[in-house]
């Protein structure tokens, strides 16, 4: 069996994954945003399924947890006026606005993620955007880079 460790936010603990698709009760925790009491009540009263790894620690499937953790994804509070077919939307606070004649940068924190848009200074007058306005971050892109951690 393979270990790595990945960084999965400055903030955040740092994952380590067991395998390929097995995750530890605090990695899992991590992941789902919980307490390891929780994953370990999850897994007592059977709403997660876990095995024992070669070292006779619990580990949870990945394919299992992705599943959880999608299933009880709360939606976004619906703050946009209208439709959209942009699936990619993330509410949050604006935490930080820099501008200078032309450009804009504007930061949202939305829950754990942190997300930077490049804007013109007009654009952030328009939508009147400064530090705690809620705003959401809509992203509709061609390209979307996925990495994964390298295997030592």
């Amino acid at each position: 069996m393979r270990e790595w460790v990945a960084n999965s936010s400055a903030d955040a603990a740092r994952l380590r994954r067991v395998s390929i698709s097995h995750f530890r009760v605090r990695d899992a925790a991590a992941l789902l945003g919980v307490s390891d009491d929780t994953v370990r009540r999850l897994i007592e009263h059977d709403a997660l399924p876990a095995t024992k790894d070669d070292a006779g620690r619990m580990v949870i499937d990945g394919a299992a947890l992705a599943a959880y953790a999608r299933e009880r994804a709360s939606r976004p509070p619906d703050v946009l006026s209208g439709a959209t077919s942009a699936r990619n939307q993330f509410v949050g606070l604006v935490t930080a606005v820099t501008c200078d004649r032309v450009m804009a940068e504007v930061v949202l924190q939305c829950g754990p993620f942190t997300v930077v848009s490049l804007m013109s200074t007009r654009s952030v007058e328009r939508l009147d955007l400064r530090p705690g306005v809620l705003a959401v971050a809509v992203v509709k892109a061609t390209t979307v880079i996925i990495d994964t951690p390298t295997t030592p």
